[in-house]
């Protein structure tokens, strides 16, 4: 019990402090992965939109879900909450555009599947089963393989440098 109140207390401050500012679009690597630029003249980050898992560029759906978050964000104002960093180095992101969720938009409309985490079907869910009752996007399709499964069997789509 204390083992998780002392954790509990190193992460809570944190998770507090989310980077938060505006951003423009400047290029879509794939569903769940963008670049941006800072309004007011920072350098670009590179941000993975947090709660769902597009598909890999090379697999199938991968090129239809980046064009689609291309399509979301292109000449649009992001409004950006950055709390984590993954093993990438990628900011985790939520992002906005005015009062819409990129990252619901994307689960919504069949682009992505809800991040699943232990027994949470994740905080797109509710999105995901409308897709998939709609037969949207990835979810027409009743074999679509999910991201990290894909991940496993075939490894990255961009070779080690």
């Amino acid at each position: 019990m204390w083992h998780w109140l002392a954790i509990a207390c190193i992460l809570l401050p944190i998770s507090l402090y989310a980077e938060v500012f505006d951003a423009e679009p400047t290029h879509v690597s794939d569903g769940d992965t963008l670049w941006v630029l800072p309004v007011g003249g920072s350098v670009p980050q590179k941000l993975r939109l947090l709660g769902l898992d597009a598909p890999e560029i090379c697999q199938p759906g991968g090129l239809a879900s980046r064009d689609a978050l291309q399509q979301l964000v292109a000449h649009k104002r992001l409004h950006v909450s950055v709390n984590f960093q993954d093993g990438y180095g990628r900011g985790l992101a939520r992002i906005r555009i005015d009062d819409l969720d990129v990252g619901a938009l994307m689960v919504q409309s069949g682009q992505a599947w809800s991040n699943r985490w232990h027994h949470s079907l994740g905080p797109y869910a509710q999105q995901e089963n409308q897709a998939r009752a709609g037969r949207l996007g990835l979810f027409a399709d009743p074999d679509a393989e999910l991201p990290r499964d894909f991940r496993k069997r075939f490894g990255s789509c961009y070779p080690a440098r």
